[in-house]
């Protein structure tokens, strides 16, 4: 069944990224417990204690991370510091009358309606701001739509299942989904597809990649009659996955959005764990502060020490937690233990507590956090280990499984089979970018084969991300984690 799929899947090709390495989201990460800083430049806390002093016991203290990274010399976004986010987030501060925490500033730069970082443009590949894998190479969207269809096979092909992908960029693994799933019929039949999606320009490139009509009018755009041309299938948008209608078996994919859940950030102080905050300074710039009492988040903290029991609490300086994540996950397993189906997450981050993650992107380089709201993407390190508690509290029905590398997923899905089948009938310049996005996807580091300029060889991803997948105990381990 495999081999079939990726040796009849479309030959179609797209363009590749080949000669120069853009940057993805994912950053080196120590997954010691003891990591502390990732740059020089970093904020530490020792600075910052003697000011913002927690008068709460040890064991309810909060603290501070280090996080800025560097500024580059100039960008084309060409922002102020008088910018209608700034005047937001300081208005929110004032009105507060003290700090907002990181993953409240982390929500609104990413989604605030009118400025927000993901809503008014097109954040992704070599023109954007970062590279997510299916932009990278066609492979990648191929290898999910073989997981997809095999666990639609283990769950008896229902004749009706939502296909939903939370937070789909441009649309560019869906969209090879099905070019790739195209031949088999009684599978892309059965999809109806749902689009989570809070950015009205995503949502257009999104339209346009899909190749998306009105089936009734061609001219309109009403949702109900929409459907992708590639394979007839209908397709929808909403703004959060609760809207996506239940009822029947639902197949999830999650590539890189939980990165982008806000996180609240907490660091070891002299009086305990401090949450960090973000204030207005007296030059009137953002800065980061420690709370002064034990913030709402502090709950989420301990219960991440609870499930970290067999870690070195002792040795950690500092801890992300997200629960927006813990959210997200609960949803997800009920409506699959309720509904029937899978969810497949792929994401950078690690099998444990994260620590000091939370890094901003801009134009393929890191920048600092606070510099220029709404310009640059924040994301951050996703604690897989949260999410398999979160999911196995949230349904007995459901199963965790993982998480493992790309590099592993892809490989037992047959991704080396898909390049060989693709470089049989293509020109060698082809063949090179098919090489490299093969490398990004699965390699580790810098590519052994390239001969072009320093500085430029492409970065491998394989062992950086990591993939886990939910679904209905009912169904059976799903592939390749049998």
């Amino acid at each position: 069944m495999l081999k079939r799929l990726l040796f009849q899947a479309s030959t179609q090709r797209r363009s590749l990224f080949g000669a120069s390495a853009p940057l993805s989201r994912c950053r080196q990460y120590s997954s010691s417990p003891a990591s502390t800083s990732q740059s020089s430049n970093s904020t530490s806390v020792e600075h910052l204690e003697d000011r913002e002093v927690s008068t709460t016991p040890p064991s309810a203290a909060i603290s501070i991370d280090r996080s800025g990274l560097y500024n580059p010399p100039e960008h084309s976004h060409e922002p102020s510091s008088g910018t209608d986010l700034v005047k937001h987030l300081k208005s929110i501060i004032k009105f507060r009358g003290g700090p907002i925490s990181v993953a409240e500033y982390m929500e609104e730069v990413l989604t605030n309606p009118k400025a927000g970082f993901y809503i008014n443009r097109d954040v992704f590949g070599a023109e954007g701001d970062f590279i997510t894998s299916p932009e990278v190479s066609q492979m990648f969207g191929e290898m999910v739509g073989v997981w997809a269809m095999c666990l639609w096979e283990q769950m008896g092909q229902p004749k009706k299942i939502n296909l939903v992908e939370l937070g789909p960029g441009r649309g560019t693994l869906l969209a090879d989904l099905l070019r790739g799933a195209s031949k088999f019929r009684n599978f892309t039949d059965s999809l109806h597809i749902h689009m989570v999606e809070c950015s009205p320009t995503l949502k257009k490139l999104q339209y346009q990649n899909l190749m998306c009509i009105n089936k009734n009018d061609t001219d309109g755009d009403a949702e109900d009659h929409i459907i992708s041309r590639l394979t007839g299938t209908s397709v929808s948008w909403h703004a959060t996955l609760e809207q996506v209608p239940a009822g029947i078996p639902t197949i999830i994919i999650a590539h890189e959005f939980y990165d982008a859940l806000p996180v609240h950030q907490f660091q070891r102080a002299s009086r305990g764990w401090c949450e960090k905050m973000v204030d207005v300074a007296e030059n009137s710039m953002f800065q980061f502060v420690l709370s002064k009492q034990p913030t709402p988040a502090t709950l989420y903290l301990l219960k991440h020490f609870k499930w970290a029991e067999n870690e070195d609490i002792g040795k950690l300086e500092q801890v992300e937690v997200c629960p927006k994540a813990i959210e997200l996950t609960q949803e997800i397993a009920k409506r699959i233990g309720s509904d029937g189906g899978g969810a497949l997450i792929i994401d950078y981050g690690l099998n444990g507590i994260v620590s000091d993650s939370l890094q901003a992107i801009r134009k393929h380089g890191f920048v600092n956090i606070l510099d220029n709201p709404g310009t640059a993407d924040l994301s951050a390190y996703v604690d897989f280990a949260a999410i398999r508690h979160s999911a196995e509290e949230a349904s007995d029905d459901v199963a965790v499984n993982g998480p493992m590398t790309q590099s592993q997923f892809l490989g037992s899905l047959g991704i080396n089979f898909r390049v060989e089948a693709l470089m049989e009938n293509c020109t060698d310049e082809q063949a090179d970018s098919l090489r490299t996005g093969y490398w990004r996807l699965v390699g580790e580091g810098e590519a052994p084969f390239w001969e072009g300029p320093d500085g430029q060889a492409p970065i491998g991803m394989g062992t950086r991300y990591l993939a886990m997948t939910i679904v209905n105990k009912k169904q059976g381990v799903p592939i390749p984690f049998q």
